[in-house]
């Protein structure tokens, strides 16, 4: 009851306009989180049944230790919740914040399922790992000893940053290069800050710095240096890029002004609130302040969007979704949430055009029938004649999906592999892409997907790098013989 409590402040907070300082927003944060003290997250950790087979431990990408952490939290070992916590997954603290814990180990928890409402694992885990910062037990992973070997990453989000670390802890001379001016990739400029507070990430990638890893930022493969290029500096490489273009709708119309991608949108944002001035914000064209928005899509993405609309001053949101509320792909806890807030979801309803003469004024929508279910189990789309209307819309935002660049040629390595997909094609066993050596993780890999799982994947990709390593520095230590 406490927890629920607890978890009410917070929400009442998110739903406050977000035009104050960063510094007062984390003060209203700290003062709420606060309230969640040992005794609230030691009863809330103290309903796990400790059940024979943990579904919650099972269903999480990392295999985080869920059952044995609550349960040291329940006792008020917290320092020991923290080890166990942190073992399995390098940015625990983040996925308190943002995993969809009710698709991953809350909607698996035994007592979930016995409808008594699961244990709060997500809530329980932040509190952990934010005390634990609080109390300085996060250091560095400094290596016990160097092995004089380099290794590269290219991108600086979850995958990328996860494979730094353990790479580093090995041994390795670890450098990471990243396109944008801050490392963290979707963590620091795709997702909201009311769900991942940025000084979070910050403070992350600065036990990186302190570990000794080297961030090299505004780099850009391709530009700054070639993929061939950077295989001569290190030893292994590691591709995680993560997937940033824009899946398009072809419609039309969809050329007039105020339709905007979605990444595009969050970015302006982030950039805002990070405390730098973007111009497409400052004109009006990526701030939805006074504006009727409609959101199309249906995932996590497009709930980040029309949450942000409501803290930016929308006088109106609408989410359309081709699908009904329980197919939808995004969390359901993130559109309860931005029902609350007052955003009107449009259910099965799918965009067939855009009207305007200059500038979007409306979005004309088909009403959409679900049909029988298609190999995976989802039901078909299918269109109800005479069943148009109009959303109007002065601002209309694109969520709908993600998909890779083409890595090929902006790295000008026109022999690196790709699927039919984009997706880089890599050997699931080794991780290692068709260039020897060159290794890839996250969603580049795996087409757009949760942070969780580009934490896992590079994690194993790091794995696969360090045997690759050790193969090729005794080879060469042989033929220096």
């Amino acid at each position: 009851m406490a927890n629920q409590k607890m978890l009410g402040f917070v929400h009442t907070a998110q739903k406050m306009p977000d035009k104050r300082s960063a510094a007062d927003r984390r003060q209203d944060f700290a003062e709420i989180y606060a309230r969640f003290s040992d005794e609230r997250a030691g009863e809330q950790a103290n309903r796990c049944s400790q059940c024979g087979v943990p579904f919650c431990q099972v269903h999480c990408p990392v295999s985080n230790n869920i059952p044995d952490w609550l349960k040291l939290t329940a006792e008020g070992r917290l320092e020991e919740a923290y080890e166990v916590s942190q073992a399995t997954n390098n940015f625990p603290e983040i996925c308190g914040r943002i995993c969809p814990q009710d698709r991953l180990c809350e909607g698996n928890c035994v007592i979930e399922q016995s409808t008594h409402g699961a244990v709060t694992i997500g809530s329980v885990e932040k509190y952990i790992n934010d005390t634990a910062w609080e109390n300085g037990w996060v250091k560095p992973r400094k290596p016990a000893r160097e092995l004089g070997l380099s290794a590269g990453v290219i991108g600086a989000g979850p995958a990328g940053l996860a494979a730094a670390e353990e790479l580093r802890a090995k041994g390795y001379e670890v450098h990471v290069y990243d396109r944008y001016d801050r490392m963290g990739g979707l963590l620091v400029y795709g997702i909201p800050g009311f769900k991942l507070e940025k000084d979070v990430v910050a403070r992350r990638v600065q036990r990186l710095a302190d570990a000794g890893v080297i961030f090299h930022s505004n780099f850009e493969v391709g530009r700054d240096a070639t993929l061939a290029e950077l295989r001569e500096r290190h030893v292994t490489i590691l591709i995680a890029t993560g997937v940033y273009k824009a899946r398009d709708i072809k419609a039309p119309g969809s050329g007039l002004k105020n339709i905007v991608p979605a990444l595009e949108y969050l970015t302006t944002s982030n950039k805002v609130g990070l405390g730098d001035q973007v111009e497409a914000y400052d004109d009006g064209s990526l701030n939805a302040a006074g504006k009727k928005v409609v959101v199309l899509g249906g995932g996590d993405t497009a709930m980040d969007c029309v949450r942000t609309a409501i803290r930016q001053g929308a006088t109106s949101v609408k989410c359309l979704y081709r699908r009904d509320r329980k197919n939808m792909p995004g969390s359901q806890r993130e559109v309860a949430h931005a029902e609350e807030e007052g955003v009107e979801f449009v259910w099965q309803a799918a965009p067939e055009a855009f009207t305007g003469d200059d500038v979007v004024t409306g979005v004309r929508a088909v009403r959409i029938h679900l049909g029988v279910a298609d190999a995976t189990g989802r039901q078909t789309p299918q269109v109800i004649e005479g069943s148009d209307f109009t959303e109007p819309a002065d601002l209309v935002i694109k969520a709908l999906g993600f998909e890779p660049e083409d890595l090929p040629g902006m790295f000008g390595s026109p022999d690196l592999t790709v699927t039919r997909w984009g997706t880089l094609l890599v050997d699931h066993r080794t991780k290692m892409t068709s260039l020897d050596g060159v290794f890839a993780a996250g969603d580049i890999v795996r087409g757009a997907s949760l942070v969780v799982w580009a934490i896992r994947d590079g994690r194993d990709a790091a794995e696969a790098m360090h045997a690759y390593a050790q193969t090729v520095g005794a080879k060469l230590a042989v033929a220096a013989e």
